[in-house]
């Protein structure tokens, strides 16, 4: 049975959770491949902002280069917002692992 000090505790840590959250998903990451050629950035709720290609990594002979490269860029920038989570959500529960959470 929780006691009252217990249960203002986990509320505390509830509204510190739904802050955090708030700010991961405010914030974005951006991941390049192919020395800048492409550049993609997502944000904290894993969605593509905004994807720049350099028109030099444009070569209608080689399609798939650019494809490689571009996946390569959304595929990063996604890890990097999912370490990002993880980490900010690491430092509030101190390691803890909560399911439902990321």
């Amino acid at each position: 049975m929780m006691n009252k000090n217990m249960m203002k505790q986990a509320q505390q840590l509830q509204k510190q959770m739904m802050k955090l959250q708030e700010e991961i998903e405010a914030s974005t990451v951006e991941h390049s491949s192919g020395g800048g050629a492409v550049r993609v950035v997502v944000t904290g709720k894993m969605i593509v902002q905004s994807i720049e290609i350099d028109p030099g990594a444009v070569d209608p002979n080689d399609v798939e280069m650019l494809q490689d490269l571009i996946q390569s860029a959304v595929n990063g920038a996604i890890e990097k917002a999912q370490e990002l989570a993880s980490s900010k959500m690491g430092a509030l529960t101190g390691g803890l692992n909560i399911p439902g959470l990321m």
